[in-house]
């Protein structure tokens, strides 16, 4: 009778202490797969932005700086072209947007402005009342090699009052990273920067 009920008490005791372990073990699981799930979704907030346009939240998606090289280096080399390039006959309108290309481009973009400037190039965009603007066709990034190269294919129009020439604009240079800022949110600065060919490719009388 002793024998059983000691046996008995053997049998309870491994049970209770099979069932804590498995309890104990369930517990660790869970308390990992919360832990996982918690820095998952704080990623996943952290990595969601948004961006205020027009009074309006819009929401964005943060991602790596590679993700987005060939996207954001097409988009500099676009904009840079065109404000150096859109020009008004008003020397405050001229000043303002080549003073702003200049800050994502190097020495040899300035080169090319004085050149222009010392051969009357702005004066006569203000004395003639033309308005030259600029439309980038494509843009090639070669991001397998650093600085990254580029070629930018454009079209000039420049609006004369009796006159509107349509002008083939091709340009390259490299591309080196630079610290992000205001006057520069892309990141980059273009060097080497020169033009390969401009030429008329039509005349029309207005």
């Amino acid at each position: 009778m002793i024998f059983n009920k000691m046996k008995n008490l053997d049998t309870a005791f491994r049970n209770i202490r099979t069932f804590s372990v498995i309890c104990i073990c369930g517990s660790f699981i869970l308390c990992c797969f919360v832990v996982y799930k918690s820095y998952s979704l704080v990623g996943a907030t952290q990595a969601k932005i948004y961006v205020l346009a027009n009074g309006k939240a819009l929401e964005a998606y943060a991602s790596d700086r590679k993700d987005n090289i060939p996207a954001e280096a097409k988009d500099h080399v676009k904009t840079f072209h065109q404000l150096f390039f859109t020009l008004a006959p008003d020397e405050k309108a001229i000043n303002s947007s080549i003073g702003r290309s200049l800050y994502l481009a190097d020495a040899s973009a300035k080169i090319a402005y004085d050149n222009l400037k010392e051969g009357n190039y702005y004066s006569n965009i203000i004395s003639g009342n033309v308005n030259q603007t600029i439309n980038v066709d494509s843009v090639y990034i070669d991001i397998n090699q650093y600085p990254y190269l580029f070629r930018c294919y454009a079209t000039q129009q420049l609006t004369r009052p009796t006159s509107v020439v349509i002008r083939n604009l091709v340009t390259q240079g490299r591309l080196r990273n630079v610290t992000r800022s205001e006057n520069n949110s892309h990141g980059f600065l273009i060097e080497k920067w020169e033009t390969i060919d401009n030429k008329d490719l039509s005349v029309k009388k207005r």
